[in-house]
């Protein structure tokens, strides 16, 4: 799975809209949406915010592993 379509699984899997995880890692709509479009990869700060904010690794986040553990 994608970066994008590993994305909208997770948003969707936890029934949240677009505009509840953009605002709570503060970025725009626009900026977001590229993100689950795949025609925008994020900057590693959004990366972290997005993984902390679901609570999953990076390596899932990005397809590198199908364990959405955290190594912490």
């Amino acid at each position: 799975m994608t970066f994008h379509e590993r994305l909208v699984y997770l948003r969707k899997s936890r029934n949240l809209t677009q505009k509840q995880v953009y605002e709570s890692i503060e970025m725009s709509m626009v900026g977001y949406q590229r993100y689950e479009y795949g025609t925008r990869e994020p900057a590693y700060q959004k990366l972290i915010a997005l993984a902390d904010y679901f609570d999953v690794s990076i390596d899932y986040l990005v397809g590198r592993t199908d364990k959405p553990d955290v190594n912490r």
